[in-house]
C-alpha cells in the first residue's frame, strides 16, 4: 500500500503568523484536487515547524484547519528538521511498509535528495503525486508557445495535465516542469516541447550574464532576429560555462536548461550554493530562482492592473492640476521621511548602532544565511506594532533556514485593494575579498562574515520603516486613506528573489487584490561630485495591462519627483529593454500580473565611460553607514518621492 507524504510549507500550503501567534494556512492551487484523487490512500506530512514554543501544535491545528479530515492519522504526521533523513527514515517506520512504497512530495530539492536517500520516491510539485506513485519521471521542459495569445490556451492545458510552469520568459516561450503524460498532452494541443532532462533532486535558475557578447561578423547581414538568436545563444553558453567552472568540486553539477532572458536557465541540484556565484561585472539581480506556479500562466493580478490603472489619477492634486500629491500629504512626507530618521533605521540594522535602543547587540550581518537575519525580523516585527499596525511574519524555508517576510498593514474597512511600500531586509557580501588563517583568499561564509548591507538594501528598508511612520502619523492626525497600505519587507531577496517570489505566489493563491507595488532596492548609493539621478523601472517581460499599469505607476513617481528635490535627473526605464527587468522584488508581482515599479539609484547605466553613479561596494563588507557613496540626504529624496507618491495613490 502506498503512502503519502506532504510538505506543508509552500507545497502543500502557504503559512503566516498571524498578528495574534496563531498560524494560518492557504491550500496551493490544485492540492485539493490531488489530495481528493486518493481518498483510499493513507496520507501524511513531514514538515519542519521551527523551535517556537508550542509550534507543532499550532501548525497541527491549522493543518486540520485548511484540510478537514483529509489527514487523519496523527501517526504519519511529522514534525521536526528536515536536514538529515532521519526524519524521513521515521516517517518510513510510521507506515509498517518498505520505503520504496513511500512517496514524499516536496518543493525543496534539498528535502528530496534527504527522501531519496531514505528510499522514498519523490514529486517535485502536487500536480506529480501520480506520477510518483508510479514511478514516471519529471522533465525541465522548454515549450514553444506559437502565438501571442495562446498563453491562454497553454493555461487551459497545463491545469488539466500533469505540467506546471516555473517561468514566463516572453510569450512564446515559457520554462515548466511536466511529465511525459504531460508533455504529450502539451503537443497534442500544439505546443512545441523541447525536454532537457530529469527535475529530480534539481531546482531551476535563471542566470543573467551582464558581460557583452561579440556577435561573429557572418552575422553583420543577417536578420535582428537572427543576431537576437545568436547573441542570446552566445550568451547562455558563455554564463553556463562560468558558472559551471565556479562550482567545480560539488557532488551535484548544474544543467543547463537552454537560453533564457539575458542569460541561461540552469537546474542545481541539492546543495550546490548556485546563488554565490557571480559573473564578473555581475548588475543586481543576476539571479533569480524559479518556482512551480500556475498563476504565472494565469496572471490573477492583470484584471485589477486594468481596473487600478484607468482610477490613476484619484487623490493627486486635482484642484492644482499639477498631478501631484496634496501640500498636506507632501508636508507630513518632508516632516516623518528625513536623513536624521533613515540614518538611524539604517545604523541600526547594518551594526553601526545597536538594533534595539538602549541594548548591547550590534549586528553583523542580515544574510539569510546568518543568525542576525531573525534577530532583525523580531526588530522590525516590534517596531510595526508600536506603530499600530497588524504584523504577519510569512513563513518560509530556504537551505534548511526558516526565515520570515514581515508584512505590516493598515486596514481600511471597505476598502477594494491594497497598496504596497516594500524592500527587501536581507544582506550579502558575496563579492567581497576574504582571506583565511593563512592569508590564502577564500569564499565568503554568510554564517560568519560581515554583511551590513547599508545601501543594498539597509536604505530601502529604512525607507518602508519612515513610509510606515509617516503614515502613522498621518492618521494620528484623523487622515485616513481608501485603500489598505502594506509595508512589506521581503527576506532572501540576494537568493534569487526568494522570499518575494514565495509572498507573491501566496498572494496570487489567496486572490489578494492589490493596487500597486512600490519597491525601493538601493537607494543612497552616490558616488561624490556626480548628479542625483533616480531611476524608475517598469520593465515586464509579461505583456498585457501589466505594462501600461506599472508605467503609470512610474509616471506617477517621475511627476513627484521633482517637487521633492530640484535637480534630480529621472530615468525611466520600462518594456524589454528595461536593464532591472526580473532583478528586484517587483517582478514577483509582474509576473503576476500586478502593477508594480522599483526605484533605485543610479544602477544601470548603458555600458559606456561614465558608467553608472551609484554605489561601488556592492555586495561587499565595504557597503556600510560610513562610506563615502552613501548618502542620506540623496536617498531621502527618493524616499520621500516614493513615499508621497504611494501614499497619495492609496487614497491620502
Amino acid at each position: 500500500m502506498t503512502t503519502i507524504f506532504f510538505d506543508i510549507g509552500a507545497t502543500l500550503a502557504d503559512g503566516r503568523l498571524e498578528a495574534d501567534g496563531s498560524w494560518l494556512l492557504r491550500p496551493r492551487p490544485r492540492i485539493t484536487q490531488v489530495l481528493d484523487a486518493f481518498p483510499e490512500v493513507p496520507k501524511g506530512i513531514i514538515s519542519d515547524p521551527g523551535t517556537e514554543p508550542d509550534a507543532a501544535s499550532q501548525i497541527a491545528e491549522a493543518l486540520h484547519e485548511a484540510f478537514p479530515g483529509r489527514f487523519p492519522d496523527d501517526h504519519l504526521i511529522h514534525f521536526g528538521p528536515k536536514t538529515s533523513r532521519t526524519i524521513f527514515d521515521d516517517a518510513v517506520g510510521s507506515t509498517g511498509g518498505a520505503a520504496d512504497d513511500c512517496v514524499f512530495v516536496g518543493e525543496d530539492p534539498d528535502e528530496r535528495a534527504f527522501a531519496r536517500t531514505a528510499g522514498m520516491r519523490t514529486a517535485p510539485h502536487p500536480v506529480f503525486t501520480r506520477a510518483a506513485i508510479e514511478n514516471r519521471p519529471v522533465f525541465w521542459t522548454r515549450i514553444d508557445v506559437p502565438e501571442a495569445g495562446a498563453l491562454g490556451v497553454l493555461e487551459s492545458v497545463a491545469n488539466g495535465t500533469e505540467a506546471v510552469a516555473v517561468h514566463v520568459a516572453s510569450p512564446r516561450l515559457v520554462l515548466a516542469m511536466a511529465s511525459a503524460l504531460g508533455i504529450e498532452a502539451l503537443q497534442q494541443a500544439g505546443f512545441t516541447t523541447d525536454v532537457r532532462g530529469q527535475v529530480e533532486d534539481t531546482a531551476a535558475f535563471l542566470i543573467r550574464d551582464d558581460r557583452s557578447v561579440p556577435v561573429p561578423e557572418a552575422f553583420a547581414g543577417a536578420s535582428d532576429e537572427s543576431r537576437t538568436t545568436t547573441e542570446g545563444a552566445m550568451r547562455a553558453t558563455a554564463a553556463f560555462c562560468f558558472v559551471a567552472g565556479e562550482l567545480t568540486g560539488y557532488p551535484g553539477q548544474i544543467t543547463s536548461l537552454g537560453p533564457a532572458p539575458g542569460g541561461v536557465y540552469v537546474a542545481a541540484p541539492a546543495g550546490v550554493p548556485i546563488e554565490e556565484v557571480h559573473t564578473p561585472g555581475a548588475k543586481p539581480g543576476h539571479t533569480e530562482r524559479l518556482l512551480p506556479d500556475p498563476a504565472l500562466l494565469s496572471r490573477p493580478g492583470e484584471t485589477q492592473a486594468e481596473e487600478f490603472t484607468a482610477a490613476l489619477p484619484a487623490g493627486f492634486d486635482e484642484e492644482a492640476g499639477n498631478g501631484l500629491p496634496s501640500p498636506e500629504t507632501l508636508a507630513a512626507v518632508h516632516a516623518s521621511v528625513t536623513p536624521e530618521v533613515l540614518r538611524a533605521h539604517v545604523a541600526r540594522i547594518s551594526g553601526v548602532e545597536p538594533l534595539v535602543p538602549g541594548e548591547p547587540l550590534k549586528v553583523r550581518s542580515r544574510d539569510a544565511a546568518h543568525a542576525d537575519n531573525g534577530l532583525v525580523v523580531d526588530a522590525l516585527v516590534r517596531h510595526f506594532q508600536d506603530l499600530g499596525l497588524v504584523v504577519r511574519r510569512h513563513s518560509f524555508k530556504w537551505r534548511g533556514h526558516r526565515l520570515f517576510n514581515v508584512e505590516a498593514e493598515h486596514r481600511v474597512e471597505g476598502a477594494d485593494s491594497a497598496v504596497l511600500i516594500t524592500g527587501h531586509l536581507d544582506s550579502t557580501a558575496e563579492s567581497g575579498d576574504f582571506v583565511d588563517a593563512n592569508g590564502d583568499p577564500r569564499r565568503y561564509d554568510p554564517r560568519v562574515d560581515p554583511a551590513p548591507g547599508a545601501d543594498d538594501d539597509g536604505s530601502g528598508t529604512a525607507a518602508v520603516m519612515a513610509a510606515a511612520e509617516c503614515l502613522h502619523a498621518l492618521v494620528e492626525e484623523g487622515r485616513e486613506p481608501t485603500r489598505h497600505v502594506r509595508f512589506v519587507l521581503f527576506n532572501a531577496e540576494e537568493q534569487g528573489l526568494f522570499g518575494s517570489k514565495r509572498y507573491a505566489r501566496a498572494a496570487a493563491a489567496a486572490d489578494d487584490r492589490i493596487a500597486g507595488v512600490f519597491q525601493m532596492d538601493m537607494i543612497a548609493g552616490l558616488q561624490d561630485g556626480s548628479p542625483p539621478a533616480v531611476e524608475i523601472h517598469a520593465g515586464s517581460s509579461v505583456p498585457g495591462p501589466v505594462v501600461a499599469a506599472s508605467d503609470a505607476l512610474g509616471d506617477l513617481v517621475a511627476q513627484t519627483v521633482p517637487a521633492i528635490a530640484s535637480g534630480f535627473a529621472v530615468q525611466q526605464l520600462t518594456g524589454p529593454g528595461d536593464p532591472a527587468l526580473g532583478r528586484s522584488d517587483h517582478a514577483s508581482f509582474h509576473e503576476r500580473g500586478w502593477a508594480a515599479i522599483a526605484v533605485s539609484e543610479d544602477l544601470f547605466r548603458p555600458d559606456g565611460s561614465q558608467g553608472a553613479t551609484g554605489t561601488r561596494k556592492y555586495h561587499t563588507p565595504g557597503d556600510t553607514l560610513l562610506d563615502e557613496d552613501h548618502d542620506t540626504q540623496y536617498a531621502t529624496a527618493i524616499a520621500r518621492s516614493v513615499t508621497a507618491t504611494a501614499l497619495t495613490f492609496a487614497g491620502l
